[in-house]
């Protein structure tokens, strides 16, 4: 009986950095300095480093990231966001927890990135922030998007909680807007061993303003002078992503070199209606997901995933809703046909197992198993339509 192959294996990177990332953990055991230890600040300057941006800032998670950048901002009730349909719910919930409101932009085909030519239309009086969101690791068109915030006088949101160390025209993600957001979930590609998270900004005053409210609204404790949260990137969390900060751009490497893999051996399934992941041009992707469309609809794919299943593969679906089609935002006026694209891409996305250490021969493995299903499948239907 074969072995299963999950989404991602984080013991065997683990078992890759065991020796560093012990001897951080060790560090910050033995300081005791559990909450905003000295090592935060370390990880925080290493990061703006690697990510060449003045300032970094960790919080607890990657949602509070969009809050507290939000925050920072000024938005509130009677604002609105502007931001994909097709993406992790945090994105807009953010919003929605200051009141504001989220505006759903439909997304390109190929990228399943924000389309900045559907952009424009949707800006008005009310629109407090643009946030382009990085999918699955594939850096937005963020010369496109910038450009237009600049024009509106629109602040830019980066999200690149699936992209970090993507980089567009040479530029790494985060360094575009007025802010970008991280998370270290711990399926990243950077990842803690729980939640944490971070803002990254090119501006002193948003920076110490996102200081400020990631503190209760403080610069000094006991002395509040705005309406703040409690958002920490805790000391153990920082000591492991230092350690494994270092090695990120071969493990993003390792990623890309999977993906091309994938994309060989994927080759012959065209003809059963599986579409590759595309690259954009000018922009690199970091592939924290390796997404394929499947043509056919989310029966045939809910019957696919089943029978990878009985096979020992792990596949996931990002994301089987749009936002715009969740309870939660039932109350958001939608334009009818507004939001095709992602209507479509919800039906047809599979993510298949990708992380640096999975091996050709699992690889191989996924794509034989994922051409039998769908040639047992097209057999099924091909019967069932002639009886």
């Amino acid at each position: 009986m074969h072995q299963s192959i999950p989404m991602v294996d984080l013991k065997a990177q683990y078992e890759r950095l065991r020796p560093f990332i012990d001897a951080e953990i060790a560090r910050v055991i033995e300081s005791a300095h559990f909450i905003r230890g000295p090592i935060v600040g370390e990880f925080e300057c290493e990061l703006a480093a690697f990510l060449d941006v003045p300032y970094v800032l960790g919080v607890a998670n990657g949602t509070d990231a969009l809050q507290v950048a939000m925050m920072a901002l000024g938005i509130g009730p009677g604002d609105e966001v502007i931001t994909p349909s097709f993406t992790f719910v945090a994105t807009a919930e953010a919003a929605r927890v200051l009141g504001a409101t989220p505006v759903f932009v439909d997304v390109d085909h190929d990228t399943f990135n924000l389309d900045p030519t559907k952009l424009e239309q949707h800006i008005t009086p009310r629109t407090k922030a643009i946030i382009p969101v990085h999918l699955f690791g594939q850096a937005a068109p963020l010369k496109e998007i910038t450009a237009i915030g600049s024009k509106h006088g629109i602040p830019v949101i980066e999200d690149m909680a699936q992209a970090i160390g993507a980089r567009c025209e040479g530029k790494h993600v985060g360094s575009f807007g007025d802010v970008g957001t991280i998370s270290f979930f711990p399926s990243k590609n950077l990842g803690a061993y729980g939640d944490a998270g971070a803002v990254v900004t090119g501006s002193l005053e948003l920076y110490e303003r996102m200081k400020m409210i990631a503190s209760h609204g403080s610069r000094k404790k006991y002395y509040n002078e705005i309406i703040g949260v409690n958002s920490r990137l805790d000391s153990l969390q920082a000591a492991i992503l230092k350690a494994k900060l270092p090695y990120l751009e071969q493990f993003n490497s390792e990623r890309a070199a999977a993906a091309s893999r994938y994309d060989q051996m994927l080759e012959d399934l065209e003809d059963l209606d599986v579409i590759v992941p595309r690259r954009a041009p000018g922009c690199t992707h970091v592939f924290h997901q390796y997404t394929i469309r499947v043509r056919g609809g989310s029966q045939l794919r809910s019957e696919l995933q089943a029978e990878l299943k009985r096979e020992g593969i792990s596949t996931a679906v990002y994301y089987p809703k749009g936002l715009h089609q969740l309870p939660v935002n039932s109350d958001v006026e939608i334009p009818e046909g507004s939001l095709s694209v992602t209507e479509t891409l919800v039906d047809e996305v599979l993510s298949l197992p990708i992380y640096p250490e999975i091996s050709e021969k699992d690889q191989q493995r996924v794509v034989d198993a994922l051409a039998r299903a769908m040639k047992s499948l097209a057999d099924e239907n091909a019967v069932g339509s002639r009886a």
